[in-house]
């Protein structure tokens, strides 16, 4: 039994934190490692790395329905 829980940290507008190393099991089962201290995982589906996060969300945020470009903020 570990001495800790592991702590997911969900992102206001980014990725799922996610203390590492962690195996993430796919939706057609494949699994994928990742060694790193903290792994980020993609929510907005922008990314073109699925299922690591690759800051595709701050390109674009979107707001009620609609989307902005934040770089222009």
């Amino acid at each position: 039994m570990p001495d800790r829980v592991p702590r997911v940290l969900l992102t206001d507008e980014g990725p799922m934190l996610v203390p590492g190393p962690v195996d993430i099991v796919l939706p057609d089962g494949r699994c994928v490692r990742s060694d790193r201290p903290v792994t980020a995982l993609c929510t907005c589906r922008r990314s073109r790395r699925q299922p690591f996060c690759d800051t595709s969300h701050r390109r674009k945020a979107r707001t009620g329905g609609e989307e902005t470009d934040r770089a222009r903020r």
